[in-house]
């Protein structure tokens, strides 16, 4: 398909954020003792705690002079939200972020401290979805979309790029589904790069909209209220974007669910095995790895995207228990 992001798309999303990212490293998971290696991409590492910021500082970066000078709004729950406020600082533009009024104190508090106003919603995607767009119409503001949205998915692309680069023997990617713009971007640059390599998603049972979505061919919803039961608060996207879900039909290999008590017990093992921190969101992508290995393709060299480390102080330690 012409409209999907091509490798030079993200690759100049790579130049631009150049010295502003983090090229995260890929961290030995200890060993599973049968010659298969997991190597987990920390995108927890990133100065926002999250991989959004590639999406966030790239789209933005590539505005216009006026059009920075009016503004951004976006809405999102909470890691997006936070890379459009940290952009918006270093680049010394006005930011709005439209969240849901469920979002995790410790995300909310990053992006008041970052300097952006915040506008609660409903948890839900017309909520977030109308509320930011009738901001953008009556301010002028540039609408930055946390998923569906091409600049934004060759932004995420570069996860992709740097694991190819870096693990050019890759087998098998995982990554974790919530929009489907950072699969969309990882599975673009994997395929370009190694067209043998693997790419499988992976959701919370209680948020599989995305598995759903492919299984019928066409992107599925669920409601807020269904999405809104899992620990992974990054991932409670009701149904994944048309532009993503045109990626993932091209590029990705098959989906994984996991359960509640499966990301969890990832989110210890990845503390106390890997010294990393994994919001439950950034977990499922491992859990799929260490409890779902008979259905995941063959190969010895996995990565699991661990796509965010902001989780609240009193779960994370609910969890380590």
């Amino acid at each position: 398909m012409s409209d999907l992001v091509s490798l030079p798309e993200i690759e100049r999303a790579a130049e631009r954020l150049a010295g502003v990212t983090v090229r995260t490293p890929l961290v030995p998971f200890p060993g599973s003792g049968d010659g298969t290696a997991l190597l987990v991409k920390a995108e927890s590492l990133q100065p926002i705690g999250a991989f959004k910021l590639r999406g966030a500082y790239s789209t933005i970066a590539g505005l216009s002079e006026e059009e920075r000078e009016r503004g951004v709004v976006t809405h999102s729950s909470g890691n997006h939200a936070q890379a459009v406020a940290y952009t918006a600082r270093e680049l010394g533009i006005p930011a709005v972020l439209v969240m849901p009024h469920t979002t995790p104190g410790v995300k909310v508090d990053a992006c008041i401290a970052l300097g952006a106003e915040i506008v609660y919603v409903e948890p839900t995607a017309e909520a977030r979805q109308e509320t930011a767009a009738k901001l953008a119409a009556a301010h002028g503001f540039t609408l930055v979309p946390p998923y569906d949205d091409a600049r934004v998915i060759a932004g995420q692309g570069t996860v992709g790029l740097e694991i190819v680069q870096d693990r050019p023997d890759v087998d098998v990617v995982l990554v974790p589904v919530s929009g489907g713009g950072l699969i969309a971007g990882v599975a673009a640059a994997v395929k370009a790069l190694r067209p043998e390599a693997k790419v499988i998603g992976v959701e919370p049972e209680l948020a599989a909209d995305a598995r759903d979505s492919m299984r019928e061919g066409r992107p599925v919803a669920w409601d807020a209220e269904k999405t809104g039961r899992t620990i992974a608060d990054a991932l409670r996207v009701q149904r994944v974007g048309d532009l993503p879900f045109a990626h993932m039909r091209e590029h990705v290999d098959g989906m994984i669910a996991v359960t509640e008590d499966e990301i969890r017990r990832t989110m210890r093992r990845l503390a106390r095995e890997a010294r990393l921190i994994a919001e439950p969101g950034g977990a499922v992508a491992t859990a799929a790895f260490l409890y779902h290995r008979a259905e995941l393709p063959a190969g010895t060299t996995y990565v699991s995207v661990l796509s965010g480390g902001n989780v609240d102080p009193a779960l994370f330690l609910d969890v380590l228990k």
